[in-house]
């Protein structure tokens, strides 16, 4: 699977509107969580995806200290529904954090994980920190991954 890193001015029109379709589809739809999703910070963002057949069917967005944590961090990590359970969801966080390595010089990383995620996140060496909390609803746990093992 091949990912590309684009900002936000990089992407087409096309390339937005899968990405939001994609985000909306899964985060509002499928999990039924009303929430804002257009929230700014996508201007701030490096967008990292993947297509499969000319549709995106994997995407993430990373930001560099300060932009949303004070770490660098990964968000919106997504899978359409129907290509999951084939491994792109740990390729995907592979190529986030092999772009925050290479975009930022860093390695510490925060994320705000749903929590039926933990082990997921874990494989690729995230900590939990703190207890849970809801985000939109959801529960939610903060992580950290400060290096490789």
């Amino acid at each position: 699977m091949n990912f590309i890193i684009k900002t936000f001015s990089e992407l087409s029109t096309s390339e937005l509107y899968q990405i939001l379709q994609l985000r909306a589809a899964v985060f509002v739809v499928e999990q039924n969580c009303v929430y804002q999703d257009i929230d700014f910070k996508d201007q701030k963002a490096l967008h990292i995806f993947a297509y499969k057949e000319n549709e995106i069917i994997a995407y993430s967005r990373i930001f560099k200290p300060g932009d949303y944590f004070s770490n660098a961090s990964i968000g919106r990590v997504v899978i359409k529904k129907s290509e999951r359970n084939f491994g792109y969801g740990h390729l995907l966080m592979s190529a986030s954090i092999k772009a925050i390595k290479s975009k930022f010089n860093l390695n510490t990383i925060t994320i705000s994980a749903q929590q039926y995620l933990t082990n997921f996140y874990e494989s690729h060496l995230f900590k939990q920190v703190g207890e849970s909390y809801l985000e939109d609803g959801i529960p939610h746990i903060k992580m950290i991954r400060e290096k490789d093992a």
